[in-house]
């Protein structure tokens, strides 16, 4: 594919001497096209000045913007309908691109600029995911913010810290010097004075001596004064089995492979150089952007509302993500017993004598092969771009993705708040369970079997919760239902539909339900299941 990378600052015009004022996002960026560029694709460099409006209107390639501050400002209206993705290094879109000076990271509206160039664009690259978080949180809900999981790193780097991970460590602090007020030196030595250790000053210098100096401190100390969106520094401390002492201002800390060291870490930031590239190149396709590798197995429960099938399989069939199948779990009730399934339009019908209630579904879901499960409850249909939002939300934030969310406020099921469909949240929304729409990986389901229910005849949603966070760190999220896009919705006419007197929570069964529900609830509890009231 022929691409234009686009940034401010870009290596290949520099000398090796750029490296002492330039830093992480131009190494990143050099990486990228050079992996780019080793997969076949043919990527030509602008520097921001430098951009010239016809090099904007060819349509045969696809852009990638790094760094943009210096991009001209009749560019932007060019890009406008352009195939182009934003590789975000810090936080453009805040007028002094620091969103540590703001309370929870969140930008005062009097300091965005260029939203509509985010909106625009394909996707926003973060590099971790506290920074995706942060930029999430004050984009737009239609932006499609993407986590890549970390940054990246030239082998020769890798191999030049591999050499030194087994160095004596001479210094118990190292202080990497820098004048740079950003950075915050003065804060790192005056917390080893504070401490009445040794410490070495880490003079800023070739990358070799760098990781020499570096290697022979027992602790690397850093307080930036700005939120880092990654840290190659703090990084590349672990690589040679460092430890760190920081404040909570690093992106790195908050991606689980941060617990790895040494070796472990080399190994693994090997491979994740590979899987940023992986996707970036599914970015470059609009197609695939919406379909590689992210095969869906949707799965259907009939019970009592079988005439609502047809119409809740054509909603799936228009998603801007078409699942591959759509498979129909049938529980046995006089209501469906004479209906034709046949004629509704799924892929595979499992046909029940037997009513298997809310546990049978899940089931039917481990004869899938797919890297993921929708669900749905009957009484729900989806806008079209429910399961694109679940995938987007997923890249943010991995977990159990549900149309409405609960948070509980006692160990009473009833004591709880909503969010989803219901009460349109605007943004992403850890909760403590979901239902009525899921979207999960498939793998996760083995934690669902592994402790035997309370009862098999409520609960499911509360033991998949509970199960995943216990035995795999998974926890559940309400992707945003913003009221201005019913597109990305769950559930389209849940108000209408939910409330028959088919819905197991119908108000004459209200006893059973809850009983049963805070049953389910005491033994998650009992279990160690955490919920976030308590966290």
């Amino acid at each position: 594919m022929n691409i234009t990378f686009i940034s401010d600052a870009i290596l290949e015009f520099h000398g090796p001497e750029a490296l002492q004022h330039l830093g992480g996002a131009e190494i990143y960026d050099r990486e990228l096209i050079e992996r780019l560029r080793s997969r076949g694709h043919q990527v030509t460099c602008i520097e921001s000045p430098y951009v010239k409006p016809e090099q904007l209107e060819q349509t045969d390639t696809f852009f990638i913007i790094s760094n943009f501050v210096q991009l001209p400002t009749a560019a932007f209206p060019l890009l406008k309908d352009k195939n182009y993705i934003i590789v975000e290094h810090d936080h453009k879109y805040c007028a002094i691109r620091n969103v540590s000076d703001f309370e929870d990271f969140k930008v005062p509206a009097k300091f965005l600029i260029n939203i509509l160039f985010y909106e625009n664009a394909l996707a926003v690259c973060a590099q971790t995911k506290i920074h995706a978080e942060v930029i999430s949180k004050n984009l737009p809900s239609t932006c499609n913010v993407i986590n890549m999981g970390g940054s990246l790193w030239s082998e020769q780097d890798l191999s030049t810290i591999e050499q030194h991970t087994g160095a004596e460590k001479k210094w118990p602090y190292g202080v990497m010097m820098s004048n740079n007020p950003i950075k915050n030196t003065a804060r790192a030595l005056e917390y080893c004075e504070e401490t009445g250790e040794e410490y070495y000053k880490i003079q800023k210098s070739e990358f070799e001596k760098f990781v020499e100096d570096l290697s022979m401190c027992e602790n690397f100390v850093f307080f930036p004064a700005v939120l880092e969106t990654c840290c190659r520094a703090v990084v590349e401390a672990r690589m040679l089995n460092c430890g760190i002492k920081t404040n909570g201002l690093i992106g790195a800390t908050s991606e689980e492979w941060f617990k790895l060291k040494g070796q472990e870490l080399i190994d693994f930031v090997r491979e994740n150089n590979n899987t940023i590239v992986d996707k970036i190149e599914v970015l470059l396709d609009q197609e695939n952007l919406i379909n590689h590798g992210r095969e869906i197995t949707v799965i259907l429960n009939a019970y009592r509302r079988p005439h609502l099938l047809e119409e809740q399989i054509a909603h799936i069939r228009q998603q801007s993500v078409r699942p591959r199948q759509i498979w129909v779990w049938v529980n046995d009730h006089i209501d469906n017993r004479e209906f034709d399934f046949s004629a509704v339009g799924a892929d595979r019908v499992f046909r029940n004598d037997h009513n298997w209630k809310f546990y049978g579904r899940f089931a039917a879901a481990l004869l899938a092969d797919t890297e993921y499960i929708a669900m749905f409850d009957d009484d729900t249909m989806p806008g079209t771009d429910w399961l694109l939002n679940c995938l987007q939300t997923m890249n943010v934030q991995e977990g159990i993705m549900g149309g409405i969310g609960v948070s509980l406020n006692s160990k009473l099921y009833a004591d709880h708040v909503r969010h989803g469909w219901a009460t349109h949240n605007e943004k992403t929304v850890e909760v403590d369970l979901v239902g009525h729409a899921w979207l999960f990986k498939r793998e996760w389901l083995s934690y669902l079997w592994r402790e035997t229910p309370v009862t098999w005849d409520n609960g499911e949603d509360i033991q998949f919760a509970y199960l995943a966070q216990k035995y795999g760190k998974i926890r559940s999220y309400v992707p945003p239902h913003p009221k201005q896009f019913p597109n990305k919705s769950s559930s389209l006419r849940g108000y209408e539909l939910g409330v028959d007197d088919k819905a197991a929570s119908s108000p004459e069964n209200h006893h059973l339900f809850y009983s049963q529900r805070d049953a389910v609830i005491a033994n998650a509890l009992e279990g160690g299941w955490q919920l976030l009231k308590d966290q």
